[in-house]
């Protein structure tokens, strides 16, 4: 069962920060993006179908990473979910120290590949993404999205 905590109560009623736990298993990737989809629904977030498709994409890839490569460290992983008046940022979190880094494409090679497409996601849309080590040694890796897709002339 997923549980959904939202901190702090900010200007709009869309906005704030929403984070659950989830066991490092196959079953929390389909469990996190839907929970995911059915927050920013819930709370009414105003973002473009193709930047949801977008963020739903994205999680699917980090928490499937963190379930395949970091469970036998952590069997415990978390998403966060933070909207602001512009973006929203996902994340997924876990307790292995290692750093991952996004691979350059090997076409002879089926897999490998996921962190690759979250950074080609985030910057066709026009948002960032990053690394970053925890205070516990463990490592986050979150994507930030504007609301409304990137703009392209």
């Amino acid at each position: 069962m997923v549980t959904i905590e939202r901190e702090g109560g900010d200007s709009l009623p869309y906005e704030g920060v929403w984070r659950f736990t989830a066991p490092a298993v196959d079953a929390s990737v389909p469990q996190a993006r839907h929970a995911v989809r059915d927050l920013l629904l819930r709370q009414g977030v105003p973002v473009a179908d193709e930047v949801v498709q977008g963020l739903l994409l994205i999680v699917s890839e980090l928490v499937t990473n963190a379930v395949r490569h970091a469970a036998l460290l952590s069997p415990m992983l978390a998403v966060e979910v933070a909207v602001g008046a512009e973006w929203v940022r996902v994340s997924v979190e876990d307790n292995h120290p290692y750093r991952p880094t996004a691979l350059e494409t090997d076409h002879g090679r089926t897999g490998g590949r996921g962190l690759l497409l979250v950074r080609e996601i985030t910057r066709e849309a026009g948002g960032a993404c990053e690394v970053e080590h925890t205070a516990t040694g463990g490592k986050v890796i979150w994507a930030a999205l504007p609301l409304k897709p990137a703009q392209f002339f």
